[in-house]
């Protein structure tokens, strides 16, 4: 039951990120992120939140400082919102699986190319 629960408070989490990182946070580092997925434990103490960037390494470095820097007042937002008894300590990380979807493509597509010679 505690997982359904979880489920929902994370996907709740995301939907008001997504619109905090498009409306209220003015930090221009912090423009370019996507909220991809969010990981809650079971008893609502921590919340894991995957994110993307759009840049290279230096623009996704500077998003999780402003990100890190913000931490404070996201986490009060979402409680004011989502209104939980506690809200979850908010740890940011970035999300791996579309980079190594697109190196697996690639990598198919490098093998199709040297079939078809």
């Amino acid at each position: 039951m505690s997982n359904i629960r979880a489920n929902r408070v994370g996907e709740q989490m995301k939907k008001e990120l997504a619109s905090m990182f498009t409306r209220d946070l003015k930090d221009p580092r912090i423009e370019f992120i996507t909220v991809t997925g969010v990981d809650v434990t079971g008893d609502l103490q921590q919340a894991k939140v995957f994110i993307t960037v759009l840049g290279d390494d230096e623009k996704k470095n500077d998003a999780l400082q402003a990100l890190t820097k913000a931490k404070g007042y996201i986490r009060s937002e979402i409680g004011k919102r989502i209104q939980l008894r506690k809200t979850p300590e908010i740890m940011f990380e970035f999300d791996e699986s579309i980079d190594y979807g697109n190196r697996i493509e690639s990598l198919l597509k490098e093998i199709h190319h040297e079939d078809d010679k």
